[in-house]
């Protein structure tokens, strides 16, 4: 599989690379990101981490890493992963994704996963993306669902977090069946999301 940058008139995904561990750091170090995921970066080295291990599993072929920006600014607003590659099965998953508190609850998470999806489906004509979370990120779950995903149910005892608790994990997917409807929710949102900010 090929990726390359995505891009919409909200925002840009641009592969990783090295040089953006500055960029990532300046955003990343608020504690409330990392709750539900892997992780935390507090420190420059963690940003190092982070950028170093995300790197290596693309030189793998399990993942592709791209950083968020926001094209008005060019500056980073976050990041997103294509994970769990599978060539043979035309499948992958979209994850770790996260943003800089300032650019929650705005449009561009909509337009990330339309970006996301849209190039899955009608570029790499994929079968299947999955998506997961923390069975207590209720939030994450609602956004998931927002956009069409299929709930396929609960993965018990699944992961251990960070702080050494046990987590269930919700999985969902959209398959190349339901793109359609699913783009179709995405747009819709996105201009919803759009005019709201207008009017704001």
């Amino acid at each position: 599989m090929e990726f390359t940058t995505l891009h919409n008139e909200k925002v840009i995904l641009k592969p990783m690379e090295d040089s953006d561990i500055k960029g990532i750091y300046e955003v990343a170090v608020y504690p409330e990101i990392w709750w539900y995921l892997s992780i935390t970066i507090a420190s420059i080295e963690d940003t190092k981490n982070y950028v170093t291990t995300s790197l290596a599993n693309k030189e793998k072929g399990v993942e592709f890493p791209f950083v968020i920006i926001n094209p008005a600014t060019n500056a980073i607003i976050g990041s997103t992963k294509y994970m769990d590659i599978d060539v043979k099965h035309k499948r992958l998953e979209i994850g770790f994704t996260w943003l800089t508190p300032a650019y929650w609850r705005t449009p561009v998470n909509t337009n990330c996963k339309y970006l996301l999806l849209q190039y899955c489906f009608e570029v790499l004509n994929l079968n299947r993306v999955q998506i997961k979370t923390d069975h207590e990120n209720k939030q994450s779950q609602k956004a998931i669902e927002r956009i069409g995903a299929q709930k396929e149910g609960i993965l018990r005892n699944h992961m251990i977090r960070k702080d050494g608790t046990v987590r269930n994990t919700v999985m969902y997917s959209v398959t190349s069946e339901d793109w359609p409807m699913v783009k179709s929710k995405l747009e819709d949102l996105m201009l919803l999301r759009s005019a709201k900010m207008i009017v704001d």
